[in-house]
């Protein structure tokens, strides 16, 4: 899951509907969901091991890329053809969230995905010392 900020000013109210207009100044991309677990973790000084599923897509790849920069172990994250990553947009006038907007699938592994994710966890299991699990029932 990748977690997105937006932030910005409000000083006026869109024509189109009674809703503010946010002009966005600054964008922040943040490991979210359980990436966002191993994010805390990393700053106890537990070198974190990052299972799951991702989209084959641009957000996919930058959640990875921001996870290899926390000095996480990638290799059990798996990309999958099958599904879009998880995102999450929130975006913030005057520093106070405005509004949420979800991308994601919502439906269970296939069977190649958890097949994929096992042939990547086994050959690991060894080198973990404690293991955590987070469902979103999201893949």
């Amino acid at each position: 899951m990748l977690d997105r900020y937006l932030w910005g000013k409000v000083e006026r109210i869109s024509p189109e509907a009674p809703v503010p207009v946010v002009d966005v100044n600054s964008e922040e991309n943040r490991p979210g969901g359980a990436a966002n677990v191993a994010l805390n973790l990393a700053a106890l000084g537990v070198q974190p091991l990052l299972c799951g599923l991702v989209g084959d897509d641009p957000e996919g790849a930058l959640l990875r890329q921001l996870a290899q920069l926390a000095n996480f172990d990638t290799r059990p994250l798996l990309a999958s053809s099958e599904r879009r990553t998880t995102l999450k947009v929130r975006i913030l006038g005057n520093r106070q969230q405005v509004l949420r907007v979800d991308r994601e699938d919502r439906f269970g592994l296939t069977a190649a995905e958890s097949t994929g994710l096992q042939a990547k966890l086994v050959p690991l299991w060894d080198e973990i010392d404690g293991l955590i699990l987070q469902d979103y029932d999201k893949g």
